[in-house]
């Protein structure tokens, strides 16, 4: 049985960071202080929590810098955009703090006559997160922050490939002054994440992963009668049509599928565009991939990096190489990229054409640098190929009709639609998604619900 965690750097194949799983008495102490910690926390006024999670995001950003070079390393993003996800990361919690006071005010109900009547959110108890390592930090606070928030005590298991992040987590909230036991993390393996979740002294779980992650979590917290927020994957398309700008559609979605190699959940992993501008939009498409610089996440001048390991690289080799077998066209030649081969986790970014429902790059999670363009002949076809899927995360139509976009957008299976951009979450906005992209909710007012529970009053004062 393994007793440590050991991040192999996608750079250079080096053990990055090591560290020994947690023991099942640190793992008791640690779900014993929370709840401990939890029943004075949710005392503590809204106004002293925000402060306390303001202060924690000072402390954070103070060492953007560090933060940004232990991203690079535990998981291959280019240093050039690792810092993003710091400031992207403080956008949102800025934000939950700013939305907390509507996200969680008593809702008055009419007036009744020698009746006092109203509904207020209480925290739920003890929250688990746990995140994965592809935007280790923007998917975390996603639930870390409105669960602390709300009043709950919040327990942090980060993926194996970025434990640095939850360590980074709790010494941000250590300077922010908060209470001991409130916030914490702990390294776990599989199994005893499993247990933990079983455990009655958690309340609820905030799950960030692939489908199956979420599907054996669903199973560990079966008859606990439990909130299980699930972010899973997905397969977003988008729809460029014969009126799009076709150069904002070529850098949106060319970004949208090659960004952090590809490695999002909410990326663009297939394009359906209109015969008119079909061969314009794929020459464009084409000279832009072809910018790219394949290489090492510490060189400054590296625009796509490794994928996490070389396992996923395998993964999408097959994927394009049973595409090609089925008679799709790659337009971007492997000569060209000398780190890529087979057992690497350099891989080249490559557009298909050619490409079809039956083939496995088109219905399938690929997460990483490659995106299917296929050509279409109306807008009924379009929703039609779109919907096609058993992903329902994001998806996006460009073009200059904004009402018909959002006529076609109301017809789409998903959780977020965009027009004229991709790949992005507005924390104002709720996260969510259907069908195998997962259940509940996060950001917005609205995730405060799913971190919370109603409690209704009742009060008679005229006997």
């Amino acid at each position: 049985m393994e007793t440590t965690i050991k991040t192999i750097s996608p750079i250079d194949n080096s053990i990055y960071v090591e560290r020994r799983f947690a023991s099942l008495d640190e793992t008791n102490n640690t779900l014993d202080a929370a709840c401990k910690a939890q029943q004075e926390w949710k005392k503590t006024d809204l106004t002293q929590r925000k402060q306390i999670c303001s202060q924690a995001i000072d402390a954070f950003i103070a060492k953007s810098d560090s933060i940004a070079k232990e991203i690079c390393w535990q998981m291959g993003r280019p240093i050039r955009s690792a810092a993003g996800e710091v400031a992207g990361m403080e956008e949102r919690a800025r934000t939950m703090i700013d939305l907390a006071a509507q996200g969680l005010a008593t809702i008055k109900t009419s007036d009744k006559p020698g009746f006092e009547r109203w509904i207020q959110r209480e925290p739920v108890g003890v929250v688990l997160v746990v995140a994965p390592w592809n935007y280790p930090y923007l998917t975390a606070i996603n639930a870390v922050l409105p669960a602390l928030l709300a009043g709950n005590a919040v327990i942090l298991k980060h993926s194996a490939q970025t434990p640095l992040c939850a360590e980074r987590l709790y010494e941000a909230f250590k300077a922010g002054g908060m209470p001991d036991g409130v916030f914490q993390y702990l390294h776990l393996s599989h199994e005893a994440t499993h247990a933990v979740i079983n455990d009655n002294r958690i309340n609820h779980i905030a799950f960030t992963g692939s489908v199956r992650g979420g599907a054996s979590v669903e199973k560990a917290a079966a008859g606990r009668f439990i909130g299980v927020g699930l972010e899973l994957g997905g397969k977003d398309p988008a729809y460029i049509r014969a009126d799009a700008d076709i150069a904002h559609a070529v850098d949106s979605a060319m970004d949208g599928a090659f960004f952090n190699s590809g490695q999002s959940c909410c990326g663009i992993e297939r394009i359906y565009v209109h015969d008119s501008i079909y061969e314009d939009f794929l020459q464009q498409s084409i000279a832009w991939v072809k910018q790219l610089k394949l290489g090492r996440s510490d060189d400054p001048d590296t625009t796509l990096g490794p994928l996490v390991r070389a396992s996923a690289a395998d993964f999408v080799r097959d994927q394009v190489q049973d595409a090609i077998n089925q008679g799709a066209i790659g337009h971007i030649s492997k000569q060209d990229y000398t780190l890529d081969n087979y057992g690497s986790p350099y891989l080249a970014p490559q557009i298909l054409t050619e490409v079809n429902h039956s083939m496995r790059v088109m219905t399938e999670e690929t997460f990483g640098p490659v995106v299917g363009i296929q050509k279409v002949r109306c807008d009924e076809e379009a929703i039609e190929l779109m919907n096609d899927s058993e992903f329902g995360l994001t998806a996006a139509i460009f073009t200059n009709d904004i009402d018909k976009g959002i006529e076609l957008g109301q017809q789409l299976d998903i959780g977020t639609f965009f027009i004229n951009r991709c790949d992005y979450l507005d924390p104002e906005l709720a996260w969510t998604g259907v069908k195998n992209s997962g259940q509940g909710c996060s950001l917005s007012i609205i995730g405060y619900e799913h971190l919370t529970r109603p409690k209704s009053f009742h009060i008679k004062i005229k006997l």
